[in-house]
């Protein structure tokens, strides 16, 4: 039986036309999108489909262009194919695709925060002082080498990506850049310089990394769903207390790729499935490591491949949750610490018998439920979660994973969370 990983790309793989066939065919794509430019304040789906190469390719619009195709992908695999992966992970901007498509961040909040991050690497970028270039052909050993050969504590220079054995990126000021590349080409590797880029994941970048940190500090963090790596450690995040000193970490150290796939290989990874644009990371991830196959949901032909093999595999069964179902399952699953009789039975029991009621008679007219009928599930599972006296946070955790696992975040983008009282009285003064 396949075991799964979902990896997601990072800046450098965009192009127009990115994910227009799964907008054109799928309805959840094209509310993604929407949701996004709503976000935004402009349409990032024309700026995507037919906007041109180099405004897309300016990294305020990249890095978020990028987090939202890879998020449309997930999105219409699991609501096509919904079969779960045993990790996630991504490389450097896809660590943030990896983590929202994990539930422990929302997709509204990520695309603020990628927005940030790219406006961040602008300022950089306009600075004219750093410099980052991809070499290949040269082990990282050498590399390493020529780096430290040619840094000084003025003019630094180390590698910033390790991607594979014969390739990897290098990152500092454009001096000591230029001076690794020379060396280099002498020595017969090739070099693809980085042109109006930021120098990521090196120490250049620290002051990003403070004001990154600063707004990832405003944000709610939820429970990882599926272990995501952590480019800085190739390594699953311990628990979502550890994203915020991660994400941050992860502008001025270097993305460990190679001990990424290596920890896929170790732990039995069989198949690896890129979501997002192109198919840089899964035919890294088929020629570098043995034993598993990577097939890009972006490549026509393998989306394809993805689609037969879960259609006619009957070890695996398609499981698409609804908004209802999720609603029935966490009303028991929730403890009760309210022990009063009459108010049990008006606030849960009437409730559960309700949405009980409403999904045994769409499964017998075999149909999905409408919005209204998830909006009173909704509701219904309110009251149960106020009548058990469920803390607010974890209320809105349970909100935030119906919403993920159901794909509906675009429907109840107005839907009304609980405000934790710290919250309510910070509102007030």
């Amino acid at each position: 039986m396949e075991k799964i990983a979902f990896l997601f790309p990072g800046q450098g793989s965009q192009y127009i036309g990115m994910t227009k066939s799964l907008s054109d065919r799928y309805e959840i794509a094209r509310q993604t999108f929407e949701e996004a430019n709503d976000i935004l304040g402009f349409a990032l789906d024309r700026l995507c489909f037919d906007g041109s190469l180099a405004d897309l390719g300016k990294i305020e619009n990249s890095l978020v262009a990028l987090l939202v195709t890879s998020v449309v992908s997930f999105r219409v695999y699991m609501q096509q194919i919904g079969i779960a992966p045993q990790f996630c992970a991504g490389h450097s901007l896809g660590e943030f695709s990896a983590l929202t498509c994990s539930g422990a961040l929302r997709f509204a909040d990520a695309v603020k925060i990628v927005h940030l991050r790219g406006k961040l690497a602008r300022e950089m970028a306009d600075k004219g002082i750093g410099a980052m270039t991809i070499i290949d052909g040269i082990q990282s050993e050498v590399i390493a080498a020529e780096c430290a050969r040619q840094s000084t504590p003025e003019q630094p220079v180390a590698i910033s990506c390790y991607n594979s054995a014969n390739q990897a990126a290098i990152s500092g000021t454009q001096e000591a850049v230029s001076k690794v590349e020379e060396r280099i080409l002498e020595l017969g590797g090739q070099v693809t310089p980085l042109f109006d880029n930021a120098p990521f994941h090196c120490p250049l970048m620290q002051s990003a990394a403070d004001q990154l940190r600063a707004e990832l500090q405003k944000y709610q963090f939820y429970y990882i769903k599926w272990p995501v790596i952590a480019n800085i450690t190739g390594l699953p995040y311990e628990n979502q207390d550890k994203i915020v000193e991660t994400l941050s970490a992860q502008l001025v150290r270097p993305v460990q790729w190679q001990k990424t796939m290596h920890f896929l290989q170790k732990y039995g990874i069989t198949l690896a499935v890129e979501l997002g644009v192109k198919n840089v990371l899964s035919a890294l991830i088929k020629t570098e490591t043995k034993g598993i196959n990577g097939l890009s949901f972006d490549q026509k032909e393998d989306r394809q491949a993805l689609f037969d093999f879960f259609a006619h595999n009957e070890l695996y069964r398609k499981h698409v949750p609804t908004v209802i179902t999720k609603c029935l399952a966490i009303a028991v699953a929730t403890p009760n610490t309210n022990w009063n009789n009459d108010e049990y039975h008006q606030g849960i029991t009437e409730p559960y018998r309700r949405i009980k009621a409403m999904q045994e008679e769409l499964e017998e007219k075999e149909i999905q439920p409408s919005v209204a009928q998830m909006q009173e599930a909704l509701e219904m599972l309110r009251s149960v979660f106020n009548t058990k006296k469920v803390p607010l946070l974890e209320q809105i955790e349970w909100y935030q994973q119906i919403f993920d696992e159901t794909a509906t975040n675009y429907l109840f983008r107005d839907f009304e969370m609980p405000v934790p009282v710290a919250e309510k009285d910070s509102y007030s003064s």
